[in-house]
């Protein structure tokens, strides 16, 4: 057997369910490893080891009196902490809020729980995801497992680092305009922001109520699907949430991808946005292996990938200081400088700005539905670069420029990040795979089939351990 944290929820779900592998003994090496590493890499806020084990030792007895729920029965899973716990701090990664203990779960939260999972610990995030890595916060930013002097990106940042590195098995991130696509990419692992509507958010701490999106972040696209066939429920307590037919997301890998028409969006990164070179190389790799496994694969043309920023970046600023506007007025000084600069610039947003932006939207939804007659699914960069040096305040700004990420927020269309390769450096390059509203399933066998069908999944970022055993 892998060592377990190598061990990916498809490979361990038999194990538990055959019972030769304890959720006690999974959930006690992944208490072990957070303990031993955490304290450089900084993924988890709170590790809740005593709930953890009492949770991995009723899901034991469950399962050995024959109750066993599901894949997701013992697996350990880390939540952003902008989730509701009840009786567990959610602090948004704020001041602000770093007393706040909520009264009752997320509804994915609950979900998650009746699924039989395990949960270590609340992870790092951008202050209310949007505040960039800070370090004028209660508690220090996450850092890439791959180099520890390198950003894991955000704002899910203790969620794509703690899978990286082997600290959960499972992680929620929440996605506004890239924040589970961008910190899948420079961490190297898998992330779906899903369909609007398609997963709650209720019980998340709202950042724009017309953008956000709650989804998982796993090590394989795999392992997204056995999330998703959990979260995809129709929520009536979510006004966003969409009463729709769930697929068997898990049940769909086995189709494969064989006569599937793929559309590249070249020219958002010949044209329109620069990217670096081994970003584009790997996204070219990717196209090769997609032909050879019997895909079609055309170049697609959308709107300047300038149009989707500009109403994207409206809407945002606009929803996110509507949210924040009395407790920024009340109480400045308890938010980091980044959150506070970043709110404050939807004050400047006039209401006819806001609703052109909206009108802009709809155009856009029915240019990229148009698009999608002539394809199944989009191939387009997740980050235009790979992931830069921790603590560059500077250039935090820019970074999101140019962003291939929100592009998929203000359409609300699922979209998936995953490996395409690795730098020079030894950093993850990475590539979105998006699909029409509602086809999650087809945009994560994409994944799924591009990942087995190459070496990337299997390697781990071997090195970050022992760099932070020697900054000990």
């Amino acid at each position: 057997m892998s060592a377990l944290y190598d061990l990916t929820i498809a490979e361990a779900a038999p194990l538990l369910k055959a019972k030769t592998l304890s959720p006690v003994e999974l959930t006690a090496s992944y208490l072990s490893r957070i303990e031993a590493f955490d304290g450089q890499l900084n993924a988890y806020l709170r590790v809740l080891p005593e709930q953890a084990m009492a949770a991995a030792r009723k899901a034991e007895g469950e399962i050995m009196k024959g109750g066993y729920k599901g894949p997701l029965h013992g697996v350990p899973i880390g939540l952003k902490d902008i989730y509701n716990t009840k009786g567990i701090a959610t602090t948004g990664h704020s001041a602000l809020y770093k007393d706040h203990v909520p009264e009752e779960d997320a509804t994915t939260t609950r979900l998650l729980a009746e699924a039989g999972t395990i949960l270590l610990g609340k992870l790092s995030t951008w202050e209310f995801a949007i505040g960039g890595t800070s370090f004028d916060l209660p508690w220090p930013p996450a850092k890439n497992p791959w180099n520890l002097a390198h950003d894991p990106a955000g704002s899910s940042s203790g969620s794509g680092a703690a899978i990286a590195a082997g600290l959960a098995m499972g992680s929620m991130g929440t996605d506004t305009g890239g924040s589970i696509r961008g910190p899948a990419a420079w961490c190297g692992i898998s992330g779906l922001k899903p369909t609007y509507g398609l997963v709650s958010r209720r019980g998340i701490l709202p950042l724009s109520f017309s953008l956000d999106h709650g989804g998982p972040m796993c090590w394989t696209s795999e392992d997204c699907a056995l999330m998703m066939d959990v979260l995809a429920q129709h929520d009536p307590l979510d006004p966003g949430s969409a009463d729709v037919a769930k697929p068997d997301f898990a049940g769909s890998l086995q189709k494969g991808v064989k006569g599937l028409r793929i559309g590249v969006v070249r020219h958002f990164f010949e044209s329109d946005a620069e990217i670096d070179p081994e970003i584009k190389s790997g996204i070219e790799a990717a196209l090769v292996t997609f032909r050879e496994l019997g895909c079609g694969v055309v170049d697609v043309t959308l709107s300047p990938l300038s149009a989707y920023g500009d109403a994207a970046t409206l809407i945002s600023r606009s929803e996110a200081f509507a949210f924040h506007e009395e407790t920024l007025k009340a109480t400045p000084e308890l938010y980091g400088e980044l959150a506070r600069q970043r709110i404050m610039m939807g004050a400047f947003v006039r209401a006819c700005d806001y609703v052109n932006a909206l009108r802009e939207r709809g155009r856009l939804i029915a240019e990229i539905a148009t698009v999608f007659e002539t394809v199944d699914v989009l191939i387009c960069p997740t980050m235009p670069g790979v992931a830069p040096k921790l603590g560059d305040l500077g250039n935090m700004m820019s970074r999101s420029r140019p962003s291939f990420t929100r592009v998929f927020n203000l359409t609300g269309s699922p979209a998936l990040s995953v490996c395409s390769g690795f730098s020079a450096a030894g950093l993850p390059l990475a590539m979105q795979i998006v699909g029409r509203p509602f086809q999650d399933d087809l945009v994560l066998r994409v994944g799924s089939a591009f990942e087995k069908a190459t070496a990337f999944r299997d390697l781990r970022p071997a090195q970050w351990a022992q760099q932070a055993l020697a900054a000990e």
